[in-house]
């Protein structure tokens, strides 16, 4: 998609355009690509005859790049982070012996002045995996690199021990012992880093453990052989003595660890987010732009801000207080209550409910029946209703697209929810441009899209926006009965944006042999089309059962 969006601007623009006007676009666009990545992608477009080189000026659009664009065919398929990681950890090559090497980094844009202060501070309280650090200038433009935690993973495996990044998230933190991760998403199956998903400064208090112990940082999880485990401290060990010190807990063999389970025979370890430094920025109001293991840096010539550095957190000895909580068991518990009956159009539906205070709730609802009204492929059903529980605020419960899953599942047809992401539209074209899979994720990814402001419903409404979608699979033998249903249920508002074949690219996401996909659009766009009208609300999504029949209809 960010092929798409050089594209997009070479039409435009329509004049040659070089690398550095590229990326000031894509940035204003809400992409955060560098010169250097912009020239990246504009070579792919080359040899695929979308653009063409003009001397030292730049690039313009073709012909052909035109016709791509028009049509929305270019294969800009979700870059899923799992590669990325084992592409960054195989290029790893720091010697803890001589403390040369390269090391991954975190690539950060500092926006605002004065940030550097509070990073450069941080680091003083030994809240990440190293001292160490770079900032330089570019473009009229702060960067910042921090040590990356996936860094060790590359040690690991340079060293011969297999390892295997799970999970990043949020872990509490009480009177500076780590208790267990509250929040957390699978490295597999999805296109936004895991952490870089959690770094905003409404999830994170890196700045309250850091002064009074209690709080929560963002950490990652990973997996090795627990016959390598003395192996792995050691090398924990010697990375500690050239200040590299982020691992927070080396579990025991099938353990759980903080609240993840652990397979028989392997090994879990903690390492805090080398982002925590960035993090207590942005909770001190700064704005920044966090790209979590970006690229790489000589580990040697990096600068200190702490010769004396240590973590300051004290062993994990506390058992946590529960076990990680999985969103797709929360899911697949609720669909199988839906009872909706499709030919009365009545029965248990799947709700979500947010919050707003009540002054606000006549904008809302008139923000619901605008959206309805223009582009009601983009909400689920018409119907919404006030939960008023006497507080100053009121819940405002839209119907989940989830419900479709669960009046298939009613029907005998297996739906799979595997996707939610963020849909790109421009005109008659769509194409994911963010997926996180399901499976392996404590929250609804769809939650996390709004809270970092991922979404453009009103662009979409001129068909020129993101709105908030997801991807489900069902087996391709059903496909005739279940497009009878939806046809059915799409009477009552319960409207997909489109059905697939089996073994093919929807709308940028992969559909699996023997199955085939639909795409709905989720039922929360309304909730983020509040808050792109600033209007103050609290998201909550795949919250309880509720009667189709008490919500009432715009």
């Amino acid at each position: 998609m960010k092929m798409m969006e050089i594209l997009r601007i070479l039409y435009r623009k329509n004049e040659t355009l070089g690398a550095k006007v590229i990326s000031e676009e894509l940035n204003k666009r809400g992409y955060s690509l560098g010169e250097r990545a912009v020239r990246y992608h504009m070579h792919i477009l080359d040899e695929k005859g979308f653009t063409e080189k003009i001397g030292y000026k730049g690039r313009r659009i073709t012909s052909k790049g035109l016709d791509e664009l028009k049509k929305g065919l270019i294969y800009d398929q979700v870059d899923f982070t799992y590669s990325r990681f084992q592409e960054k950890m195989y290029n790893v090559s720091l010697d803890y012996n001589t403390a040369k090497g390269s090391v991954i980094v975190n690539l950060s844009t500092i926006n605002e002045v004065g940030s550097e202060d509070i990073i450069k501070e941080f680091f003083k309280d030994g809240l990440a995996v190293s001292q160490k650090y770079n900032f330089y200038e570019r473009n009229n433009r702060t960067y910042i690199e921090t040590v990356c935690g996936t860094t060790f993973d590359g040690i690991f495996q340079k060293n011969g021990i297999v390892t295997q990044p799970l999970y990043g998230g949020l872990l509490k933190v009480e009177d500076y012992v780590p208790i267990n991760f509250i929040e957390q998403i699978a490295y597999e199956k999805t296109s936004i880093t895991p952490l870089e998903a959690f770094t905003s400064h409404d999830n994170t208090s890196v700045l309250d453990v850091a002064n009074s112990g209690t709080g929560v940082i963002p950490a990652n999880f990973r997996i090795i052989p627990a016959t390598k485990k003395d192996e792995a401290i050691k090398i924990i060990d010697n990375l500690s003595k050239i200040g590299i010190k982020g691992v927070l807990h080396v579990g025991e063999p099938g353990k759980s660890v903080l609240g993840i389970p652990v397979p028989e025979d392997m090994v879990g370890i903690v390492i805090i987010g080398g982002v925590a430094p960035l993090c207590a920025a942005q909770e001190s109001g700064y704005d920044l732009n966090i790209k979590l293991a970006d690229s790489f840096s000589e580990y040697s010539q990096m600068k200190s801000a702490n010769q004396d550095f240590s973590l300051p957190l004290k062993a994990c000895t506390r058992k946590p207080e529960k076990n990680v909580s999985f969103v797709l068991n929360k899911i697949y518990n609720l669909i199988s209550n839906v009872d909706f009956d499709i030919e009365t159009a009545s029965g248990n539906i799947i709700s979500n409910i947010s919050f707003v205070e009540k002054k606000y709730v006549d904008d809302a609802l008139e923000i619901l029946n605008e959206l309805y009204k223009i582009k009601p492929e983009y909400c689920i059903g018409n119907r919404y209703a006030i939960l008023d529980d006497g507080d100053d605020k009121v819940g405002i419960a839209t119907i989940c697209s989830l419900t479709i899953d669960g009046i298939l599942t009613k029907y005998g047809i297996n739906a799979i929810p595997n996707y939610s992401g963020i849909l790109d539209i421009y005109e008659d074209n769509k194409r994911f441009i963010e997926l996180v899979s399901y499976k392996g994720s404590s929250v609804d990814p769809h939650e996390i899209f709004i809270k970092k402001n991922m979404h453009d419903v009103y662009g979409s409404l001129n068909n020129s926006g993101k709105i908030l979608a997801s991807v489900h699979t069902i087996p391709y033998v059903s496909r005739d009965a279940t497009k009878d249903i939806l046809n059915t249920i799409n009477d009552s508002g319960f409207e997909v944006l489109g059905i697939g074949q089996t073994n093919e690219y929807m709308y940028n996401a992969k559909i699996e042999k023997y199955h085939f996909g639909y795409v709905v659009a989720g039922g929360l766009n309304s909730i983020a089309a509040m808050k792109e009208k600033d209007i103050p609300v609290e998201v909550k999504s795949i919250e309880k059962i509720m009667d189709y029949d008490s919500l009432e209809e715009l």
